[in-house]
């Protein structure tokens, strides 16, 4: 079954009092385009998440949306080394001499900024959560864009097979016209040409009439385009039921673009009034298809 290319879905998911809500939401376009919206503490996860969207996701622009918060009473400051600072203080303290001690007056601000003095920070701590849960979380989100996009392709093909049975109709009838037109020319012919001759009392011979018959006949024959045209529409049944799963929407696409040419090239041939109301019947139709496709992944 096709997929449509809109969808939303999201999950949530908690780890040690910090709580993560991914959300991801598709539209239409032509190629895979993804816009990352991440907490300044996840940037460094921006080509992870990336590379598992498209895996999943595999047309349309996509927007992945992350928030980070700290559940209520989740401890959310960093943890002091407090041997780290302690040595750090006792190096200072033996760097002083002992008459000037009681003078000296150190920064506490100065000494948490050295190396170690501080650790599991906010930043590592929820980069490191993140790169645990984020995976999981963009799995069963992406898992609801998809099962929505499955609801609405069904949709989308329900529709768009309607609009192939009425083209095909519609090619019956314009491939039931098309001997009656040739028949139709030459009786119009047989009269004109008998009137004109009778004035001087001539005959129309039978050859003539049926060489005059056949360059019109063969100049105005749209049967290899009508059979060309049914036949694409045969495989456009088959690419609304893909055995494999794989998007369909630029398969749809070129379809549509090779129907609407031999729509044109019919319409260009045949003189006929019935056929050609019936041909402008069947492009506005390719029309409707052409952009219901637009929305097919």
């Amino acid at each position: 079954m096709i997929r449509s290319m809109t969808g939303f879905g999201s999950a949530t998911g908690e780890v040690d009092g910090t709580r993560f809500v991914v959300e991801v939401r598709a539209v239409n376009g032509k190629f895979y385009k993804s816009t990352l919206r991440l907490p300044d503490d996840l940037q460094p996860l921006e080509a992870e998440i990336d590379q598992a969207v498209s895996r999943r996701l595999g047309r349309g622009s996509v927007t992945v949306a992350v928030r980070v918060a700290a559940a209520p009473g989740a401890a959310a400051a960093a943890r002091v080394n407090a041997a780290v600072v302690a040595e750090y203080l006792r190096q200072l303290r033996d760097a002083v001499p002992p008459d000037m001690r009681e003078q000296c007056r150190f920064d506490a601000a100065a000494v948490l900024a050295l190396p170690g003095a501080v650790e599991g920070g906010s930043e590592d701590r929820v980069l490191e959560q993140g790169r645990g849960v984020l995976a999981r979380l963009l799995e069963e989100a992406c898992d609801r864009v998809i099962e929505m996009r499955r609801r609405e392709g069904a949709a989308l093909a329900a529709q768009l097979r309607g609009l192939a049975v009425e083209m095909a109709a519609r090619l019956d009838r314009i491939e039931r016209r098309a001997p009656e037109v040739v028949v139709a020319y030459r009786e119009r012919l047989r009269q004109r040409v008998d009137a004109l001759l009778a004035e001087v009392g001539a005959a129309l011979r039978d050859e003539d009439l049926i060489r005059e018959v056949a360059i019109y006949a063969d100049r105005s024959d749209i049967a290899e385009e009508v059979i060309r045209l049914k036949g694409h529409l045969a495989q456009f049944e088959q690419v609304l039921s893909p055995a494999d799963g794989r998007p369909a929407g630029r398969v749809l696409d070129f379809l549509s673009q090779e129907m609407l040419r031999e729509a044109n090239t019919i319409g260009s041939k045949s003189s006929d009034g019935e056929i050609t109301r019936e041909i402008v019947e069947v492009k506005g139709l390719i029309d409707r298809i052409k952009e219901q496709a637009q929305n097919v992944e």
